[in-house]
């Protein structure tokens, strides 16, 4: 649903908050998780940075509605889950343990996503995450997870790619379901 939300004001002070600096941590974070895949280490202090790092986004949505929601952090959350998700799919598929296939749909829906929210933003207009949102992000850590579980990762690769395929059909399924919402307006 979309729904007008009236925002603080744009000030400075907006952008030093608690769920903020959660986001940002996350997203200095990244790269070297990135590297860490790219490098095929595939350790349990890899698997490890994995969930903290996603762990984040709960932390930071946490200390959002606690403290107050900002524009610049529903910009940048969301922003800094599809670096961190997407950039991990794409060093994976890179690597072959992702079919490009499935990982280009996810990184269309979640650009086209991306620039929809930055669009509706500019017009005053918040795109609250919905539930089916949240529940293909945590299914798409989880494929991440599991590709690069030390336990089996590599040698098990299907698990990731089974666990990628329902996330494809929960991000094609929300997707629709913002689509739909974005018509009503």
């Amino acid at each position: 649903m979309v729904v007008a939300q009236s925002e603080p004001t744009q000030g400075s002070h907006e952008y030093l908050t608690p769920a903020n600096g959660m986001t940002m941590l996350r997203m200095l974070a990244t790269p070297f998780m990135l590297a860490l895949i790219a490098g095929r280490h595939f350790d349990a202090p890899t698997f490890g940075l994995w969930i903290v790092l996603c762990g984040t986004d709960g932390i930071d949505g946490f200390l959002a509605r606690r403290y107050g929601v900002t524009r610049s952090g529903a910009f940048l959350d969301p922003l800094a889950d599809k670096f961190l998700i997407l950039g991990a799919m794409i060093v994976l598929a890179l690597k072959g343990a992702f079919v490009w296939p499935l990982v280009i749909l996810i990184g269309v829906r979640e650009i086209g996503m991306s620039i929809y929210r930055s669009v509706a933003g500019r017009q005053g207009i918040s795109i609250p995450a919905r539930k089916s949102a949240k529940a293909k992000t945590v299914v798409q850590q989880i494929a991440v997870a599991a590709a690069i579980a030390p336990w089996f990762g590599y040698r098990a690769a299907w698990i990731g790619t089974s666990v990628l395929m329902i996330a494809t059909v929960l991000t094609v399924v929300s997707g629709m379901q913002y689509y739909l919402d974005a018509r009503k307006r």
